[in-house]
């Protein structure tokens, strides 16, 4: 009997897996024989058992995504590196160097090694295939100073605003530099630890209120009433 999927398909909640001799696995039910998705996810089978890994927390790799990542592994010729995501990302040396690798005269982990934070962009990815990345372009790299935060890579957008508004106004009001990675780590770079903190409460309070409307003049007013209260003279 049949599956009606391929290896590392992307499906969603109710969506026919296979029917007939085959085991239901995680976040899968059956009905009638057939087998369904419970949930957005991955799905593959083994051993004649469907299972699913669920994405509410991962992120799906699209070329061209900017993403910030952690190096777990320091190989022959590049870095494996961990982007919030069921696939583990490979950046290769000459993709980070921007320069062809020698093996006999580059040392890797004097580049990166395990635990170092990078920016990068996602340069190739297929469910055959696990994403390859690069990190020799302008703004992209090792990550040397500012304060990193997670949010479920579906609140990107909403962080964003439409057209940039959102984004761009916290960047202006904080003095921040801010970089988003759509596999939801952020990192927000300022002129002070009290900047910093108040672009990631800002950009906090979206995550958390990016249901309701109205939220774009809550952020205003939020950072509005902070720059005030900084601004206030301290009474001696």
């Amino acid at each position: 009997m049949p599956t009606y999927f391929e290896k590392k398909q992307l499906v969603t909640p109710g969506e026919l897996l296979a029917e007939g001799d085959y085991l239901p696995g995680e976040n899968t039910y059956v009905e009638e024989n057939k087998i369904y998705a419970q949930r957005i996810g991955l799905v593959d089978v083994d051993n004649k058992k469907v299972n699913m890994v669920a994405l509410r927390a991962f992120y799906v790799p699209k070329v061209g995504d900017i993403v910030i990542g952690t190096v777990t592994e320091v190989g022959f010729n590049g870095w494996t590196v961990s982007i919030q995501s069921p696939y583990n990302a490979l950046l290769r040396a000459s993709a980070a160097l921007n320069r062809s690798f020698k093996p006999q005269n580059d040392e890797l982990s004097a580049v990166l090694t395990s635990g170092d934070l990078i920016v990068a962009k996602v340069a190739s990815y297929d469910r055959l295939h696990d994403p390859q990345l690069t990190g020799g372009e302008p703004g992209l790299g090792k990550i040397t100073r500012g304060q990193i935060l997670h949010v479920v890579p579906t609140k990107i957008p909403r962080i964003i605003g439409r057209k940039g508004s959102m984004i761009s106004m916290i960047k202006q009001e904080t003095n921040c530099q801010i970089v988003l990675g759509l596999n939801g780590i952020i990192l927000v770079t300022g002129k002070t630890p009290e900047d910093e903190e108040l672009a990631i409460t800002a950009i906090r309070k979206i995550e958390q209120e990016s249901h309701t409307s109205g939220l774009t003049d809550r952020i205003t007013q939020l950072l509005k009433d902070n720059k005030e209260s900084m601004e206030e003279p301290v009474n001696e």
